[in-house]
């Protein structure tokens, strides 16, 4: 049940981890999921964007990008790669604190990872809902 936090060509270190660790098998839980290997992989804008030219023909910048490596039904492997520098110019944009909008970010990843997708209006507002009722559960995490 190994959860891993990386960097690559940045350097952030997420607070709290091992509070954030349980966060995460927490949603995953309430998912139906298990995680078994999950690594999140902090990076720059233009890093995650030759990853989403090079692997998925995306010719854009993003904030986070997802791949499943699973095998088993209800569990979790994956790799999430994530734009600090997106977080930081969509906590501006979205009037957010940085923190509560990487642990947003982080739950988005997980979601995916649980079968969310975001494609559709209606996609994007369950999964936005999700990431909603995720942020409580962090809350309510911090105050026991």
């Amino acid at each position: 049940m190994a959860i891993n936090f990386f960097q690559e060509d940045i350097k952030y270190d997420l607070p709290q981890k091992n509070l954030t660790k349980k966060w995460l098998r927490e949603i995953a839980k309430r998912e139906g999921f298990k995680i078994t290997d999950l690594n999140y992989i902090f990076c720059s804008d233009e890093y995650l964007y030759k990853i989403n030219v090079d692997y998925l023909d995306h010719d854009t910048y993003t904030d986070i990008i997802t791949f499943d490596n699973s095998e088993e039904k209800n569990t979790i492997e994956g790799d999430i790669f994530i734009s600090i520098e997106r977080v930081k110019d969509n906590a501006k944009t979205e009037d957010q604190d940085f923190h509560h909008e990487a642990l947003r970010v982080l739950s988005h990843g997980l979601l995916h990872l649980c079968g969310y997708k975001d494609k559709s209006k209606e996609e994007a507002h369950l999964m936005r809902q999700k990431e909603n009722a995720s942020l409580d559960s962090y809350s309510e995490l911090t105050k026991q």
